[in-house]
């Protein structure tokens, strides 16, 4: 398995998100390797945040597949950065989540590229802040999006190397409440309890949960006030959205709407900001359809699930390309320091990969 070295390369680089030199750093080495296969490179500047990078191979008519993967980590510096191994697993920052998947890509392509196929209309796109919600990215990706047909994205693959037809969508909010300051002895009736409003509203949020429809509301953060002895004037609300429905999402907006312009608390005024993050990546039949395809061309079964985390899946596939997610690596205990990804299942996952790229460069599609 000589591309654990390359693996252990980029571990061992702190690609942090908000590390711009190392995340750029670790865009470096892949820009070495995609253009040794012969990509090429077009690099989109942030001053902030690392670059992010698609990387183009020719062209030819016919349709176009996007291989999708992120560069950073959610680690700072200092804190998680070795790479180790063992017969079974390889540990470390990113070994699932998800500098493995990327090397899958990669080896798959080279492994193609030494059988002397000539990589036509296959893109891959690297994006340098999936781990803090694609802020940035997420406007790249949807624009570059529909140029392309299908999407398969490196993040990782489940216990039985299952394949991810759906995630659900997110939004964060936060939810700022004014009230009125007065000394909570002498003046108590003039004040205008703005941690009450919050408590009420708070309640109301939660109660758009409904489990049944995977539809969660989770007010996270909640804080406000300035003493005990002073009515509160001012609250703060974070909360996230998730859902598995165009529908859900639309019922939950329309009441936020609601509870935010109501005041349970005479004289409060609320002021909602944030939004949906990353929508709602349904499955559909094109997707089940996808997997049969795929299925028909390897011989072999493909498993698939939904999840309830989001990746940039969400995004292409919200822009109606055929996108299946989870071709990386098997692992566990991504984002803690635990880590790892099974060696077995990055040669599946290659194997896999090579196929499927293979196929899809002969004859322009997936259907045969």
């Amino acid at each position: 398995m000589p591309y654990l070295h390359d693996l252990k390369k980029v571990i061992d680089i702190n690609s942090y998100t908000k590390n711009k030199p190392g995340v750029d750093k670790v865009g470096l080495v892949f820009d070495q390797w995609l253009g040794e296969i012969g990509f090429e490179l077009t690099l989109y500047k942030r001053e902030l945040i690392g670059e992010h990078r698609l990387y183009r191979s020719a062209t030819k008519e016919g349709k176009k597949l996007l291989l999708l993967g992120h560069l950073d980590t959610v680690f700072p510096e200092g804190k998680f950065e070795s790479f180790n191994e063992d017969d079974e697993w390889v540990y470390g920052p990113g070994v699932c989540d998800m500098k493995g998947g990327n090397i899958v890509a990669l080896e798959a392509l080279r492994l193609l590229k030494d059988e002397g196929v000539e990589i036509t209309n296959v893109d891959i796109l690297f994006v340098s802040d999936e781990e803090t919600g694609s802020d940035d990215s997420k406007l790249l990706t949807a624009q570059l999006a529909p140029a392309y047909d299908y999407c398969l994205v490196y993040e990782a693959a489940g216990e039985n190397r299952e394949v991810v037809t759906g995630r659900k969508g997110v939004g964060t909010f936060f939810l700022d409440i004014t009230g009125v300051a007065k000394h909570a002895g002498n003046f108590y009736a003039e004040g205008v309890d703005a941690n009450l409003e919050a408590a009420y509203k708070l309640q109301k949020l939660v109660a758009l949960t409904d489990l049944d429809k995977g539809t969660t509301v989770n007010v996270g953060k909640m804080e406000g006030g300035i003493g005990a002895n002073t009515i509160s004037p001012h609250a703060h609300l974070t909360f996230e959205l998730r859902y598995k429905t165009a529908d859900e999402r639309d019922r939950v907006l329309g009441a936020i709407d609601t509870i935010v312009s109501t005041s349970y608390v005479e004289g409060t005024r609320s002021l909602l900001s944030g939004g949906i993050q990353r929508d709602v990546m349904m499955s559909s039949q094109s997707s089940f359809d996808f997997v049969d395809d795929i299925e028909r061309i390897t011989g072999q079964k493909l498993p698939t699930e939904e999840r309830g985390g989001v990746s940039d899946a969400n995004i292409v596939s919200s822009c109606g390309v055929i996108t299946l997610d989870g071709l990386g690596p098997f692992g566990d205990g991504d984002h803690t320091v635990h880590e790892r990804a099974s060696k077995q299942s990055f040669e599946e996952r290659i194997a896999l990969s090579k196929q499927l790229i293979g196929y899809f460069i002969q004859n322009s599609g997936f259907k045969g």
